[in-house]
């Protein structure tokens, strides 16, 4: 059995192991394919595994041998997953492993522009405390979180552990889902608020972003929407970038009409020097880590590993397909 991994540098830049995966066929680890080489790396392949290398129908149709394709993430988007389908192909993902990881960044990024960590933290740096003339020195507006409402977009796996951590903080809730009706215990329990999105974005003090990218969500946060907002609001994205209009953010956070935003993601992965984003007020930024904890890679290799395994053994575990 031939195993080829096409890019395997984010899920294991060095840190972890591949035995798992080699212990079932012969397999070679790519940490890149540029897509002018994912034929000639991928030929004779029966598992093919891919974190963000596309897999195209035309390409899946010239690859004979293929037999199973393998996402080293969540998101599908990379495979032509019907292309697949028509060659009897399964696709499976890995759900579920950044869970925690994913939570944990959005108050990370929360945190950063409420309480203003690295701005003072280099602040006493560059000699301002020292030269001040008061035992405490702040020069930004400090925030508490207890009492704030907290809007979710998107009420998945993530979604519930963010709104647990922002129970935790004191915030109120509030949760814009498709379907609320699948979570009866949380309206009974009054732990949350479910509501349209319209009123989500103009109650809350923070809103964060959840969701899946789809026709229907990308670019969801337009102008209209953001102007929706409390002016001094925050914006938190550690879902999929497309779901913001950047250039509509961008104005928001100069115009000051906004408080701050915390990205995770952006539409185009790296950013060109040209999205408005990367100059905006007030903005921060951060290269697509949420889900790149140690612990969360260990969690995804172990899973792909399994689907792996499984297929080999007559069964599809996690299949998109």
């Amino acid at each position: 059995m031939k195993i080829v991994v096409l890019d395997g540098y984010a899920l294991n830049p060095g840190d972890l192991s591949w035995d798992e995966l080699k212990k079932l066929g012969d397999c070679q680890v790519y940490d890149r394919t540029p897509a002018d080489k994912v034929l000639e790396r991928a030929a004779g392949a029966q598992v093919l595994l891919t974190n963000k290398t596309v897999l195209a129908a035309e390409t899946i149709a010239a690859l004979a041998e293929l037999q199973y394709i393998g996402v080293l993430a969540t998101g599908t988007n990379v495979v032509d997953v019907q292309a697949a389908r028509r060659r009897g192909i399964p696709v499976s993902n890995v759900p579920g492993y950044s869970t925690a990881s994913v939570a944990q960044m959005v108050f990370a990024l929360l945190l950063e522009m409420t309480s203003q960590v690295g701005h003072h933290a280099r602040l006493v740096r560059e000699g301002a405390w020292s030269a001040s003339p008061d035992f405490a020195f702040w020069d930004r507006p400090l925030t508490e979180l207890e009492g704030l409402t907290l809007g979710l977009v998107g009420f998945g796996a993530i979604g519930r552990k963010v709104a647990a951590l922002g129970r935790a903080f004191g915030m109120t809730v509030l949760v814009h889902t498709r379907h609320p009706e699948n979570y009866q215990a949380y309206r009974d329990s009054g732990e949350v608020e479910f509501t349209d999105l319209d009123s989500l974005f103009g109650r809350s003090d923070v809103v964060s972003l959840h969701c899946p990218l789809t026709p229907e969500t990308e670019r969801m946060v337009d102008g209209p929407r953001l102007g929706r907002m409390k002016p001094g609001a925050w914006l938190i994205n550690t879902g999929r970038g497309p779901l913001i209009d950047e250039a509509a953010l961008a104005k928001a956070l100069n115009s000051g009409q906004l408080a701050g935003a915390g990205l995770d993601v952006l539409s185009c992965e790296p950013p060109p020097a040209a999205n408005p984003l990367l100059q905006a007020d007030n903005c921060v930024i951060t290269p697509h880590i949420a889900w790149a904890t140690r612990a969360a890679r260990q969690r995804l290799m172990a899973t792909v590993a399994a689907n792996v395994r499984d297929f080999l053994a007559g069964k599809n575990s996690n299949l998109v397909n």
